[in-house]
């Protein structure tokens, strides 16, 4: 296993390709930006090995290869390590797999808080039919109170600003409640800012005047669906967060017109964010399983 870094994006995208179904774990993007990751090439299949928030494991293995030898290399580095062999990000047919390769050795737990959420482009840019009111009547809102908001484009010239907005935003989050936890979110977006273009980030600022009250920031996932990675807004301007949404969805859509859908991650079962996640009525959940082998499963259970 060597670290993931921006320059291991083709060899990456290489295998990626070859996903049926994709998830915001999978996004190559996420894979330098958060935890420590490592990948490894075994039998013609891309390998990954997960350190995030205080938790290992393995990526379902990604590619054409032959996937059970390269699942028993799997098993037998997790041995030698002295740690469960869990897969975390597990779809309906890896799991199928797995269950066929190795009858009764894995206990699959669908991870709800990590489902994707998936939106048709075209909802979330036009906003159109009786779901959306309530967003429609929020950018009205915003609009008639701040009739002078523009956009402008993150760029290398001006990515000194998210830095400076993000210290700013966590600043005034953790006066509120010191106790919140953001190390690992605010490394994630310092490392965005050291790879923006490497990793091919897109963003976007939100405006009133001169004043920014919002960003955004997002990456390719597959040819047809960029993934949301970070949105941020300041308190006391009603309808930022719907607004800046509704703009970038646009500006996306106009920018790479053969993307169809946007991936905004998961709610990691934080109640605010899942209802936030669904007011935007998804076209569906990526739905996921971690895969514990049975033995840790018996022993906690």
């Amino acid at each position: 296993f060597k670290a993931v870094s921006a320059k291991d994006k083709e060899l990456y995208e290489s295998f990626a390709s070859h996903i049926a179904h994709r998830g915001c774990e999978y996004n190559f993007a996420n894979l330098v930006l958060w935890g420590q990751q490592n990948i490894a090439v075994i039998h013609n299949n891309l390998v990954r090995l997960s350190y995030y928030g205080g938790h290992i494991s393995y990526a379902f293995p990604i590619g054409n290869g032959d996937k059970k030898r390269t699942l028993n290399e799997i098993m037998l580095d997790a041995k030698e390590r002295g740690i469960p062999c869990t897969f975390m990000g597990v779809y309906e047919e890896d799991k199928a797999l797995l269950e066929e390769l190795y009858p009764q050795k894995f206990h699959f737990e669908k991870s709800r808080d990590s489902f994707d959420y998936v939106y048709d482009i075209n909802d979330l840019c036009d906003l159109t039919g009786r779901k959306y009111h309530s967003k429609r009547n929020h950018i009205k809102r915003f609009k008639e109170n701040c009739p002078d908001f523009s956009t402008e484009v993150i760029t290398g010239n001006n990515l000194h600003i998210v830095k400076e907005f993000a210290e700013e935003w966590y600043k005034a989050k953790l006066s509120i409640n010191p106790t919140s936890d953001f190390d690992m979110e605010q490394i994630a977006l310092h490392r965005a800012m050291n790879n923006y273009e490497a990793l091919e980030l897109e963003g976007m600022f939100l405006k009133v005047k001169e004043e920014y009250i919002a960003f955004t920031i997002a990456s390719k996932m597959t040819p047809d669906t960029f993934d949301i990675n970070f949105e941020k807004a300041k308190t006391g301007f009603e309808g930022a967060y719907p607004v800046i949404n509704n703009e970038f969805a646009k500006y996306l859509r106009d920018k790479f017109p053969e993307v169809k859908f946007l991936d905004r991650e998961e709610d990691m079962g934080i109640e605010g964010l899942k209802k936030a996640k669904e007011s935007y009525k998804p076209l569906y959940l990526t739905e996921k399983h971690l895969a514990v082998p049975m033995e840790v499963y018996n022993e906690n259970s």
